[in-house]
């Protein structure tokens, strides 16, 4: 009850802040349950919610973007009978994770140079190799880092569709995964109208470990040599405790 009053409060406030816009062209407003997402130990992923309201008329779209990231698609191949890494491309400002959120289905309205030039859906991202790849090696390596991104719940696959209340509320939900990717998200939200963007807003999301997750990952990170000699010495010893255990108990 205390989490829908408070939502509801949030609410009410991006609606006045909205009409408060109402002088703008088509203003469109936005915000989010909580801007900084905290992984712990336990964490098994979350839903944020996201809300806003327009003073005007057209489509809202949403677009959760992550941190851009290099990433390496690697074919496996199969020698004698063992599977192992073959050719690779890799790809370079990668968004992390990705998700879009929208008023209506895109297909039925956008535009394609509009969805080219804001990178509107997987297919329109601005991915390009690093190095000299031709085009079809180039497409067919894409393709499959969007497969393995979308199969592990990092991209969507298709838009999310978003409560339209009144004509000018909007709300929806994004859930991250308990393997999200850590870092600054960008929320950008797009007012289309006449085909064209006659409003936007840029607005930042934090995903960071806290807790003994945040030390550990930083240790990871800065002393990569230092963390990775201890995690030997740590199962070696676990396993001479445990084969200590075993001959006890024979």
């Amino acid at each position: 009850m205390i989490a829908a009053v408070s939502i509801f409060g949030l609410w009410l406030a991006v609606l006045l802040q909205g009409t408060a816009a109402a002088s703008t062209e088509n203003p469109v407003v936005v915000d989010l349950s909580k801007d900084f997402v905290a992984i712990t130990a336990g964490f098994t992923g979350t839903e944020v919610l996201l809300f806003g309201t327009t003073a005007g008329k057209g489509q809202v779209v949403v677009i959760v973007e992550g941190p851009a990231v290099n990433a390496t698609i690697r074919h496996k191949e199969r020698v004698a009978g063992i599977w192992v890494n073959g050719d690779e491309v890799a790809f370079e400002n990668v968004p992390a994770f990705y998700q879009v959120l929208a008023t209506d289905s895109l297909d039925e309205w956008l535009p394609l140079p509009l969805r080219e030039t804001n990178q509107i859906g997987v297919e329109y991202l601005q991915i390009r190799p690093l190095g000299d790849v031709d085009p079809a090696t180039a497409a067919e390596y894409r393709n499959a880092l969007i497969r393995n991104k979308q199969l592990a719940g990092h991209y969507g696959k298709v838009e999310g569709r978003m409560t339209i209340v009144g004509g000018r509320l909007f709300r929806s939900t994004v859930f991250f995964p308990a393997d999200v990717p850590v870092g600054v998200y960008n929320i950008r939200t797009y007012l289309i109208d006449n085909k064209r963007v006659v409003s936007s807003q840029v607005m930042p999301l934090t995903i960071n470990k806290t807790g003994l997750e945040a030390d550990l990952y930083r240790v990871a990170h800065k002393h990569s040599a230092l963390y990775g000699i201890a995690a030997i010495v740590i199962a070696i010893l676990a396993g001479l405790g445990g084969n200590m255990l075993f001959r006890r108990n024979r």
